[in-house]
C-alpha cells in the first residue's frame, strides 16, 4: 500500500473570489442573507481552506463567473511524498 503524506502548502487559494465578489457588487452580508451561504463557508474561503466543488459551482452561478474568477491553483514544486507500507 502507498501512503500519501499531506502537503503543507496550500495548492488552491481564493484571493480572486474576493476581487470578483466586489466587482459583482456583492458582500459577505449579501451572500449570507440573500443567498443563504454560511459564515463558516466564507471563513473557509477567507483562509484558503478546502471547500466542496459543489460550493464552487454555486459561487460561480451566484456571481455569474468562471472558476478562475474564484480560485487559483498553485503548483507545488515538490511532488507528494509517497511511503511504501
Amino acid at each position: 500500500h502507498n501512503i500519501y503524506i499531506e502537503r503543507k502548502n496550500q495548492m488552491i487559494t481564493y484571493e480572486n473570489f474576493w476581487v470578483t465578489l466586489a466587482e459583482k457588487g456583492e458582500t459577505w452580508y449579501s451572500l449570507t442573507k440573500k443567498y443563504h451561504l454560511s459564515d463558516n463557508l466564507l471563513h473557509r474561503l477567507r483562509h484558503n481552506l478546502p471547500v466542496n466543488v459543489n460550493t464552487l459551482d454555486r459561487l460561480c452561478s451566484i456571481l455569474d463567473c468562471t472558476l478562475p474568477d474564484i480560485a487559483t491553483y498553485h503548483k507545488d514544486p515538490k511532488p507528494p511524498i509517497i511511503e511504501q507500507s
